[in-house]
């Protein structure tokens, strides 16, 4: 039987990141698990194929919330990626951060490290945004980050008529500031969606000390001597 020192269970947004990371160090065994399917499907790699990567039911877990009371005891659907590259996958690519002050409050909680200024080095490491670094962006990282290719003229009239009442227009909304409206930035690649999968998997996938197993669900966890 195999042994690992690391077994991860899901290959999503975080799951990707830790294969890659731990495994960086050769002398660690990372078994990566995910319940869903490689990553293979066209309209993955397709940015318009996410109408219909949101409907298939082998690619996605098909969540719904709970019944909530505020919303007249409704519960909403809830679509999270069942794939390689989780919700990288099957998502809008909408590239935007969170909000500084999201961040800020999550220090003041009593999380030190978790403040803006502290996480901001860790979003410029992943990234490699295609208009180049600087105070808040950074290039030669696996997560690349584009401008759309095509955007509609109903957009662009939608951005023009908040100009003409006097909102302010934001040309990057991970930049110095994040209001205003404007254009955001996406995960793509060459036309392609760029998930964590394209960014953190698909190079490494040779080391000899990475498995990475498809279509493998995870009932529990079962600790001996631990």
């Amino acid at each position: 039987m195999a042994t690992f020192d690391y077994i991860i269970v899901g290959a999503g947004s975080a799951g990707c990141v830790l294969a890659n990371r731990l495994s960086a160090n050769p002398a660690h065994r990372v078994l990566l698990l995910e319940a869903g399917p490689r990553d293979w499907h066209p309209f993955i790699h397709m940015p318009a194929g996410l109408a219909k990567l949101v409907s298939k039911k082998g690619v996605n877990w098909d969540y719904h919330t709970e019944p909530e009371a505020a919303l007249d005891q409704r519960r909403l659907w809830w679509p999270r990626g069942k794939v390689l590259g989780g919700s990288s996958s099957i998502n809008a690519m909408c590239y935007i951060r969170g909000n500084p002050l999201d961040y800020a409050d999550w220090a003041a909680a009593g999380n030190p490290g978790w403040d803006w200024e502290a996480v901001l080095p860790y979003f410029k490491r992943a990234e490699n945004n295609e208009r180049g670094g600087d105070a808040w962006h950074g290039v030669g990282g696996p997560f690349n980050v584009a401008d759309l290719r095509y955007t509609n003229p109903l957009s662009h009239a939608f951005v023009a008529a908040a100009e003409e009442i006097g909102l302010a227009r934001n040309p990057d909304f991970n930049g110095r500031d994040q209001q205003g409206f404007g254009f955001y930035q996406v995960s793509q690649k060459g036309g392609q969606r760029w998930s964590t999968a394209s960014g953190y998997l698909d190079g490494v996938r040779g080391r000899p000390n990475l498995s990475i197993v498809t279509g493998a669900l995870v009932h529990r966890v079962q600790i001996e001597n631990g």
